[in-house]
């Protein structure tokens, strides 16, 4: 299908309250939405690598950069067949991965409409139904957490993930520990630590965690591996693993016993696909990850869980979670309150509400073939 126009929207999505994390706290979510369009048909996509290069190098204000001069103008006028000539025709821009995300997912998105399929079908997915669990950020107390944490298993919460940060360590572990000794419980580290804090980790052996995710350096995979070694709960990589070729090598060097795969931060949901690929026969099971997207970029997300080698609920959040009201709709909407049914329409099952993106559009520019000036960037 031949790609006739792509639309960039840089956003900005206040939370509900701030998200707080090692790397600090966000009070809006900073994404870019990418519409795609191939005759009267078109598809949505988005990425979310949030406002500051925190979690990875990349950042919602540049990838508007980068899409609106090199990435978008790529594409426009290509007859594109598959999710892999897309990523081959943007091959020649190294790094960029959340860059790709936005371009991809919209691919995709519009593929699966032009053939009239959901999209979790035509990624593979071998089921309708994603199970998602329960995550906490920092919060103002460990008391406030405690009784936070307690309202979720209530309500069949399958597993709980703390966000681990200084000052919000072991003493917090803990006390969630001693509260709840039966709780499925893992800690998120962003990247908050290096190889010398290998010995905090050996400790945390004691609270029998379902893995310790991203525990050290955010490119790293050497580290990772000697802390597995060393440690008996499982290394779950998350930043580490932007590419393929990472997957590889960190499959390779025995850095992880898990892996969690974001389709942003891997380059969209091709190489999403090829990773957990990858990781399923090398027998090392994975689980999705999100960026607190809107419904556009959760859907996505949502259907890539239908892969056989998902086997932990995924980080997909009902939109009221996070956000008043979502810029998307239909919003997304679990059936009870631990599982989400995905549509059986064509395509991600979703897409911006005119009015809501306009108000939260930060810019916004247009890419299409001119005929007489070739391709033209309209902000």
């Amino acid at each position: 299908m031949k790609i006739e126009q792509i639309d960039l929207y840089h956003v900005r999505m206040p939370l509900i309250y701030p998200w707080r994390t090692a790397y600090g706290s966000d009070a809006s979510i900073e994404a870019i939405l990418v519409r795609m369009l191939s005759g009267s048909v078109e598809g949505w996509g988005e990425s979310s690598p949030l406002a500051a290069p925190c979690y990875s190098p990349e950042f919602a204000a540049g990838l508007f950069v980068v899409l609106q001069n090199w990435l978008a103008p790529r594409l426009i006028g290509q007859d594109i067949q598959s999710g892999r000539q897309l990523q081959e025709q943007l091959r020649v821009f190294k790094g960029n991965y959340f860059a790709k995300a936005a371009l991809d997912t919209a691919w995709w998105d519009l593929h699966a409409k032009m053939i009239g399929q959901p999209l979790y079908r035509v990624l593979g997915g071998k089921r309708s139904t994603v199970e998602a669990g329960a995550d906490f950020g920092v919060r103002d107390s460990v008391d406030e957490l405690i009784e936070l944490v307690g309202n979720d298993l209530q309500s069949g919460a399958p597993r709980i993930k703390l966000k681990y940060a200084s000052g919000w360590d072991i003493p917090v572990i803990e006390r969630v520990r001693s509260t709840f000794p039966k709780a499925t419980i893992h800690i998120d580290c962003n990247s908050g630590y290096r190889s010398s804090d290998i010995s905090t980790f050996e400790k945390l052996d004691r609270f029998h965690l379902a893995m310790f995710e991203q525990p050290l350096g955010f490119d790293d995979l050497h580290d990772h591996a000697d802390l597995q070694r060393r440690v008996k709960t499982p290394v779950c990589l998350d930043e580490s693993i932007n590419s393929v070729d990472r997957a590889r090598q960190a499959i390779a060097l025995k850095s992880c016993r898990w892996a969690n795969i974001k389709p942003g931060r891997v380059g969209g949901l091709t190489n999403a696909v090829e990773i957990h690929d990858l990781f399923e026969a090398a027998s090392i099971p994975c689980w999705v990850g999100g960026m607190l997207e809107s419904a556009v970029g959760g859907l996505h997300c949502a259907a890539l869980a239908t892969l056989p080698n998902f086997r932990y609920p995924a980080d997909i959040f009902p939109s009221s979670k996070f956000y008043v009201e979502d810029l998307s709709e239909p919003p997304l909407v679990f059936s009870n309150p631990w599982k989400f049914t995905l549509s059986e329409k064509p395509g991600v099952g979703t897409s911006p509400n005119p009015q809501r993106l306009k108000k939260l559009t930060v810019q916004h520019a247009v890419i299409r073939q001119d005929a007489r000036h070739g391709v033209t960037a309209l902000a």
